[in-house]
């Protein structure tokens, strides 16, 4: 079946995926420990309690890191290469995981070797269990077994559309074995072709379907007692996805242009908030050297605080290492001949309210560590649009510069890394917040942190 069927199948094959991690884990110990009598090793490996704790994190987050990489997703349409490739993304995040836990609880692995034949049996187990599944799957569709009976009804061309955007997964679930033009037809031929042909599912490509003839065709249907599914893209969006949700027992259409709740954007808040404390004990030392080379530089407080646009707008305090002279916010109005910047951002060229230790903070961008604060309070990500101040949301000119505020800012981002200063339209900015909003995922959080660094270790691109 569709839609409920793939996420019962989803939750099985994570289930029987975890099985099969911890399967090739202990199989790779059985391995490495029986080599010391295969080869007359001198040494032995611990026996396998000491690898306990390691199973209480593959098998629950094994699964879902290979779903975060889309591993579940399309697997018919999937080549060989992607596969190893999202598995081998998985396992570079589980070797984190593994790692946090080794440097916070002070975990051991006894034994590397464990996980090097770990690492080979559990891509073996998880590429050999997707083929015979595909394998499964095609076999069934060329015996015609598992296809459910299906009726289409709507005018010939909202059927015909649909047909052609059917995927080949959808196509191997069902058997369209009928089509009615419910604006032509009578109710009378519709229930007689769900008797005729053992029809357990009705799809209404109906865009173009007066919604009484739906109403009365939909309860048609409830009274047989065969599911009705109704095709909602007569609402057309060029950038909101639209998903199904449920507010009290109301059915809801929702079109949004924001990443889902999902266990991604789980593992995104959870990284926040590691990521900002481990950078937090790690910086310390340097802060407070920079803390102190603040106060005795100028006179002023050490840190500056400014409330700036946080998600969808809401106000926010944010804190950095001063960087200006005490005046600079009353000084901004006599440089406004001087922005360089299109839009409602200012930045000013060699500005002269910046200290000498300021430009030296502002080039390495050590400066904005006081965000990491930010980050643990969760009014900032580690990764998401630059945070601007009130002042210059509230000259935004348009839709799309306000969608920019439609997530978490965040510490770094596209324009971080691809020459910030460098970037002279605020358009263009903007347009690289929206393609990261657009194009969301962990992995492109990955890519721009570790991007990040030879910015801030070189100054690339800041002044």
């Amino acid at each position: 079946m569709m839609g409920r069927k793939q996420e019962i199948n989803l939750q099985f094959f994570q289930i029987l995926d975890g099985v099969l991690l911890v399967l090739a884990f202990w199989l790779a110990h059985v391995t490495r420990y029986s080599m010391t009598d295969w080869f007359e090793m001198p040494w032995q490996i611990p026996k396998f309690d000491q690898f306990r704790w390691l199973l209480f994190i593959i098998m629950p987050f094994g699964p879902i890191l290979l779903e975060m990489h889309g591993y579940y997703v399309h697997p018919l349409q999937k080549t060989f290469g992607r596969s190893l490739k999202q598995i081998a993304r998985a396992a570079i995040w589980l070797g984190l995981i593994v790692g946090g836990s080794i440097v916070f609880f002070r975990f051991d692995i006894p034994s590397r070797a464990v996980v090097l034949l770990f690492a080979l049996y559990a891509v073996v187990f998880l590429m050999v269990r997707e083929q015979l599944v595909l394998f499964k799957i095609r076999t069934q569709a060329r015996m015609g077994r598992s296809r459910e009976p299906v009726l289409l009804a709507g005018t010939p061309g909202d059927t015909a559309r649909f047909v052609a955007e059917l995927s080949e997964e959808q196509l191997i679930d069902m058997e369209i074995r009928a089509q009615i033009d419910i604006e032509k037809q009578p109710l009378a031929d519709l229930v007689e072709l769900l008797h005729q042909h053992s029809i357990s599912r009705v799809i209404f490509a109906g865009s173009h379907t007066q919604m009484n003839r739906l109403q009365e065709a939909i309860g048609a249907c409830e009274t047989e007692g065969v599911e009705a599914w109704l095709v909602a893209d007569f609402i057309k969006t060029s950038i909101a996805r639209p998903s199904f949700d449920v507010l009290g027992s109301r059915p809801m259409l929702v079109f949004r242009t924001t990443p889902d709740v999902s266990w991604a954007l789980m593992m995104k808040e959870l990284m926040d908030r590691i990521g900002a404390l481990v950078l937090l004990t790690l910086a310390l030392p340097l802060m407070i050297a920079i803390a102190i080379g603040v106060r005795c530089s100028s006179p002023g407080p050490i840190i500056f605080r400014q409330k700036r646009g946080g998600r969808y707008g809401q106000p926010f305090t944010m804190y950095k290492f001063r960087t200006m002279r005490r005046d600079a916010e009353q000084a901004r109005q006599e440089l406004a001949d001087r922005n360089e910047m299109s839009g409602p951002v200012f930045k000013v060229e060699n500005d002269p309210r910046i200290t000498p230790l300021g430009r030296w903070l502002r080039k390495t961008s050590v400066d904005e560590l006081p965000q990491l604060f930010n980050v643990l309070n969760g009014s900032m990500s580690l990764v998401g649009p630059r945070p601007l101040p009130l002042y210059e949301v509230e000259q935004f000119e348009n839709s799309a510069q306000r969608r920019r505020l439609s997530v978490k800012p965040g510490l770094t981002c596209l324009w971080q890394i691809s020459g910030r200063n460098n970037v002279k339209n605020f358009q263009d900015w903007v347009r690289l917040d929206l393609d990261y909003i657009d194009n969301w995922s962990l992995w492109l959080d990955i890519k721009i942190l570790f991007k990040t660094i030879p910015v801030v270790l070189f100054g690339l691109g800041a002044r």
